[in-house]
């Protein structure tokens, strides 16, 4: 997806006869720095692992919900944790009602609306259960992106294009029909203000 419109080349120091091929390019580099398939508002599945009943925090931000959903979470389901060495002492009748239905180890559906979350940080708290079985995986689909490309990334998509035209012997790989693979020469067409630009766009891994 481009970041820049022809409409908008001229507010952002662009020609106005600017091949849109650069834009692609230039938009291929912001994503591919950002580590995500689109800064769009996407869909995303992980798999986490919870630490017991502790929140978790996705790696793709913000979490926005896509129209009609009134949740960014599409779905989620959870796996029971099995006792580690020391806690089935702590409440030995639980765990046996827990291992005479199978619980430790299986995996349950939730209920999205019983799932908190804060959009910005990706902070999902998990619902409590009633006999206080914790779990130790989370598997979770939801959708993260902008609806509205920050100004931040116009500016880099502007400036990588315009890091590209001034040196294209340099940074075209080869040219071919609305695609000129930019890409190929990534590190050199990101400079210091770019990275500085898109630094809070990048999708940060949290182990």
């Amino acid at each position: 997806m481009n970041y820049l419109q022809p409409s908008e080349y001229e507010l952002y120091g662009l020609e106005a006869t600017t091949d849109v091929a650069w834009i692609t390019g230039a938009s291929a580099i912001v994503d591919s720095h950002c580590r995500r398939a689109t800064l769009a508002a996407n869909q995303y599945t992980e798999r986490l692992r919870t630490d017991g009943q502790r929140p978790v925090r996705l790696t793709y931000l913000p979490l926005t919900a896509v129209a009609p959903a009134t949740s960014a979470i599409v779905s989620a389901r959870a796996r029971y944790a099995v006792p580690r060495r020391g806690e089935w002492a702590e409440d030995e009748l639980s765990w046996n009602v827990a291992l005479a239905f199978g619980i430790p180890g299986s995996w349950l559906d939730l209920n999205v609306a019983d799932l908190d979350y804060f959009g910005d940080t990706g902070e999902v708290t998990l619902p409590l259960n009633a006999l206080s079985f914790a779990f130790d995986e989370l598997e979770i689909v939801y959708t993260a992106g902008w609806a509205t490309f920050p100004d931040a990334v116009k500016v880099a998509c502007a400036q990588i294009a315009k890091n590209a035209q001034a040196t294209p012997g340099l940074n075209v790989k080869k040219g071919v029909m609305n695609n000129m693979q930019l890409w190929y020469f990534a590190d050199t067409l990101l400079d210091d203000t770019v990275r500085e630009l898109l630094a809070p766009y990048v999708a940060q891994k949290v182990g």
